[in-house]
């Protein structure tokens, strides 16, 4: 439902507290959580984005 991650911010979205919504809106923990939980389990996250498209997020998790 978005419009892609712009490549100035795509090395910070996986931080914790970071977020591109208004104050009060978001904590940004949701991606930085999700990214703990699957490293965790020995998996990969991976981002592909591009702007004006969308994003596709592809988790690999081991066997």
């Amino acid at each position: 439902n978005g419009q892609g991650i712009p490549e100035s911010i795509k090395d910070k979205i996986l931080q914790p507290f970071f977020t591109t919504k208004p104050a009060g809106e978001g904590t940004g923990l949701g991606l930085s959580l999700s990214y703990d939980i699957i490293q965790a389990h020995g998996g990969e996250l991976m981002i592909e984005s591009e702007v004006g498209k969308g994003t596709k997020f592809t988790i690999i998790l081991p066997y």
